[in-house]
């Protein structure tokens, strides 16, 4: 999500790396579980938590969240410009709204932009080594569009990107409202998987993206269901795994960019990306 160009010239690693995938059937609907459970306790504790229950209109927590903020593309050639309006970001009806706009809008940076989103992050506020790290999420559709709940390596504002890591739990390319990936981003290499609904499209319910993260694995799953297992022996030769300190979170909705292109005509403003809640949660 940092830096997508970099990370496509980096596909080698995902031609290579031995993966476990796991394809289960998904009858189309919502989801509202909390982590699985294993007998008769789980083997989870809740150690963070948003559930966005703050009243209509509100930005959300400052003790939890700071808004990125600016025009400058983010290295990935987004259009849109970050801002903390409340017209891009708040609480409401129990959710999390971020909200992309079409207007134009110049930032403090200077920079002149055809469209405002939000940019929501955990950095100084919270991270964390380890653990499952899950939300509940209703994304947008439609050319152009970008939604995404990911991590980076707290150390980000010293190591930089991508030497900090980078764990996508979930993005989505807004023409492919039926698919989403998860991702691992490290210097030098790249892998991603996809999982597709069986069954209608992300855009119509909202659904449970996470993953469980351990010293030599991650595991990606969407309302359940495992569908991708990454881990250090599909690194390249001499490359290393990153993923071994703590993450903070990051919930965006861009507009543009390389991943996704550009918007059409057809593509619909305002979008919004629906958050029911994040939870992150540690090992007993």
């Amino acid at each position: 999500m940092v830096n997508v160009i970099q990370s496509i010239t980096a596909r080698l690693w995902l031609s290579i790396a031995p993966l476990l995938v796991v394809v289960c059937p998904y009858a189309h609907g919502e989801w509202k579980s909390s982590p699985p459970r294993h007998g008769s306790r789980s083997p989870w504790v809740l150690t963070w938590r948003d559930e966005f229950d703050g009243a209509n209109g509100t930005a959300p927590d400052p003790s939890k969240w700071v808004a990125d903020t600016g025009g400058n593309g983010w290295g990935n050639n987004e259009l849109q410009s970050y801002t903390s309006r409340v017209q891009n970001v708040r609480q409401e009806n129990g959710h999390l709204v971020i909200e992309a706009v079409k207007e134009k809008f110049t930032g403090l940076d200077g920079v002149e932009r055809d469209y405002t989103s939000a940019r929501l992050k955990t950095q100084g506020r919270f991270s964390q080594k380890y653990g499952r790290f899950e939300a509940r999420i209703q994304i947008p559709a439609g050319q152009g569009v970008w939604p995404a709940f990911w991590m980076l390596g707290d150390d980000f504002g010293k190591t930089r990107w991508p030497a900090c890591g980078e764990i996508d739990i979930m993005e989505n390319v807004g023409s492919e409202p039926a698919i989403v990936h998860g991702s691992l981003h490290g210097p030098g290499y790249s892998g991603s998987d996809t999982y597709a609904l069986p069954r209608g499209h992300f855009t119509e319910g909202f659904h449970i993206f996470a993953v469980e993260w351990e010293s030599r694995a991650v595991r990606f799953y969407v309302d359940g269901k495992l569908y991708a297992t990454r881990t250090p022996v599909a690194l390249p030769a001499g490359q290393t795994w990153p993923f071994d300190h703590p993450f903070f979170i990051l919930l965006n909705l861009a507009v543009g960019g390389t991943m996704p292109g550009s918007p059409s005509d057809s593509t619909a403003f305002p979008q919004r990306m629906l958050v029911d809640y994040v939870r992150v949660y540690s090992r007993r």
